[in-house]
């Protein structure tokens, strides 16, 4: 918690906490949050989960199940322009925030505070189209093992779709990208 808060030195810190799926994240920053309004610290979170492609944009394309979770899950390019590009300044983002009832990307509106630890939570955050926005990155370690206990059941049936689809793309961002020599702050979870 020290080293976060004493990167906080001005108006906004960009804070990333990467790490693959079911590493804790969510968890990790529900916390994380809870303990810097203690600290009288205002918290601004976004989840690139909340900004996730419709389904026909990310499924059954032309390309490997691997590749479409990576290059496809997100619309990479709107979220560097319309959120990341814009953390360290905006007062006001427009972002699309995925309905998964609906299958539909709702335009919405967030309100960032001018004098704020802004988090960002999600997988495969260094990527190289989204890394320099941040100031200070913990990525949370976690064995896959670990990690797909961490599923329900019925997502435990489906093994070939982690195979093909999940772990492959995680591969290759460990491989291509190496968070865990990239980041600020390794924690294991």
């Amino acid at each position: 918690m020290d080293t976060i808060l004493n990167r906080y030195v001005s108006n906004r810190l960009v804070l990333g906490i990467d790490g693959l799926s079911r590493s804790g994240k969510t968890t990790f920053v529900t916390e994380l949050g809870n303990r810097l309004i203690q600290y009288q610290k205002p918290v601004c979170i976004f989840h690139i989960d909340d900004h996730i492609v419709e389904r026909k944009n990310r499924y059954d394309t032309e390309f490997e199940q691997w590749y479409e979770y990576y290059n496809l899950q997100w619309d990479v390019e709107l979220l560097r322009n319309q959120l990341f590009s814009k953390l360290n300044h905006a007062e006001v983002v427009e972002l699309p925030f995925y309905n998964s009832v609906v299958d539909k990307l709702e335009i919405k509106t967030v309100t960032i505070p001018n004098n704020c630890i802004l988090i960002v939570e999600g997988v495969f955050l260094q990527r190289p189209e989204w890394r320099d926005f941040f100031e200070f990155i913990v990525y949370l370690d976690c064995p896959r093992d670990k990690r797909f206990e961490r599923e329900s059941a019925s997502a435990k049936e489906n093994i070939e779709k982690f195979r093909s689809r999940y772990w492959k793309a995680e591969d290759f961002y460990l491989d291509s990208i190496a968070p865990l020599a990239n980041a600020d702050m390794i924690i294991s979870s």
